[in-house]
């Protein structure tokens, strides 16, 4: 792969070669987080891109919900609202797997790129006019998650055609990690920020970091499908060939089987507004259900920042399997606090165990398929990362209620432990697998 400043026209290969082994690192260096990807420009670029964005499409997605909030004084509207960008999400998702994987995935982010910062235009259109429509918000908003369906694989799949193999780690580990800083940074400048300059200012500037991000994209070298075989169209039958393709190989199926145990079993978030008014009520609700929502993203982020302690692991298996076992224990000893410090201790511990996770599980995917499925398994992640959670949504709601939250949560997390124990050793592929 030509690592060199030169014209974004020339196609990158299929997986570079490791580059000659660096020297080892040694004291603080060995925990910090591994930077060689970002030697590579093209992956630079890429991945740049992503820290102007990670903070302004947070904004967005604070402002959108307030906008609704606002006009309706109706929780249940904004849940209506989430649900109308979910299912586009999930449908273009696994359509867009289909079609990274048949098109030059360069030109697919530069137009769906295009089209996520046109609807922030719009967005801004609205806000800035006073339409005050609830169903112009939610046609946009299943707009954006449209784009983003088509967006995320392409993505995610370009990755391993940028960087060496050894380096699949740490690439994701510096990519989650600035999503994850996003996480806890987006929200709290849309707080700051919406009193002093309102919502139609918070959807501009996400559109203006866009366009760094349009930029970024087509700067990358093109990224055409490899091999010289017929040109394929992306259909049915090509998302169901992805979904057959994964069932015939089980370190892929055990990776998504490992991500839906750990956020449909483990992600207690639905119960975080019982606990602060109950369990945590007196440090104060408002300040204990800030915490509790902010524990594993900032988790995650110093997960990140030190992840250089693990991501030269070659064993990936094992590291996906005690990652999830240590969000399953750490998701339990939550549950079992009373006191909300050491509640917020075993949140931060289990988003650390998280960007474990995604780290070697992203790596899994990027290197376990070949690269005309990489667009369809990353497809696919994109809807189990986005609907386990919605599920752990309902199932930790419905327990909460049946059980008491605090023991819904510790047994969730219990049962995370258990069920990946049992999966690592009943099918012993992904436990084996490494590069």
């Amino acid at each position: 792969m030509d690592t060199s400043e030169s014209s974004s026209t020339e196609p990158a290969t299929d997986l570079p070669p490791d580059p000659a082994p660096a020297t080892p690192r040694r004291g603080w260096r060995r925990w910090a987080m591994d930077t060689r990807p970002l030697r590579i420009p093209a992956y630079r670029r890429l991945w740049s891109s992503t820290v102007v964005t990670a903070v302004g499409s947070q904004l967005t997605a604070v402002a959108v919900p307030k906008q609704i909030y606002d006009i309706t004084h109706s929780s249940a509207w904004v849940g209506y609202a989430s649900l109308a960008g979910l299912v586009p999400m999930v449908v273009f998702a696994l359509w867009g797997g289909a079609v990274a994987d048949t098109v030059d995935r360069r030109n697919l982010l530069l137009v769906t790129n295009t089209g996520i910062a046109l609807t922030s235009v719009l967005f801004w259109a609205q806000a800035a006019t006073g339409l005050d429509s609830v169903v112009v918000l939610m046609v946009l908003l299943a707009l954006q998650q449209a784009f983003f369906g088509l967006n995320s694989p392409a993505r995610s799949a370009s990755i391993a055609r940028l960087v060496p193999a050894g380096e699949l780690p740490a690439a994701n580990a510096l990519g989650s990690t600035v999503m994850q800083t996003g996480l806890v940074a987006g929200p709290l400048l849309a707080g700051v920020l919406i009193p002093v300059i309102g919502l139609p200012e918070l959807y501009l500037i996400d559109a203006l970091a866009l366009c760094v991000t349009v930029w970024a994209v087509f700067r990358l070298p093109a990224l055409p499908p490899l091999g010289e075989g017929p040109a394929r169209r992306a259909g049915v039958r090509e998302i169901a060939a992805g979904f057959r393709y994964i069932a015939g190989r089980k370190v892929l199926l055990l990776s998504f089987l490992a991500d839906i145990v750990a956020m449909v079993f483990g992600m207690p978030r639905a119960l975080f507004p019982q606990l602060a008014a109950q369990t945590y009520a007196p440090w104060g609700e408002g300040l204990a259900l800030g915490v509790l929502f902010a524990g594993i993203p900032v988790g995650a982020v110093l997960g990140g920042l030190f992840s250089g302690v693990f991501s030269r692991a070659r064993r990936h298996g094992w590291m996906v399997v005690w990652a999830v076992v240590g969000w399953g224990a750490a998701i339990a000893g939550f549950g079992l606090s009373g006191n909300l410090w050491l509640a917020v201790a075993f949140l931060a511990a289990a988003g650390v165990a998280d960007m474990i996770s995604m780290v070697f599980r992203g790596a899994i995917l990027l290197s376990a398929a070949t690269d005309e499925m990489r667009g369809r398994m990353q497809g696919v992640f994109t809807v189990v990362v986005a609907g386990g959670p919605r599920l752990a949504d309902v199932l930790h709601g419905t327990a909460g209620a049946v059980f008491g939250p605090r023991a819904a949560v510790a047994g969730g997390g219990a049962l995370v432990v258990v069920l990946m124990l049992a999966l690592a050793a009943a099918i012993p592929a992904l436990r084996r697998y490494r590069i």
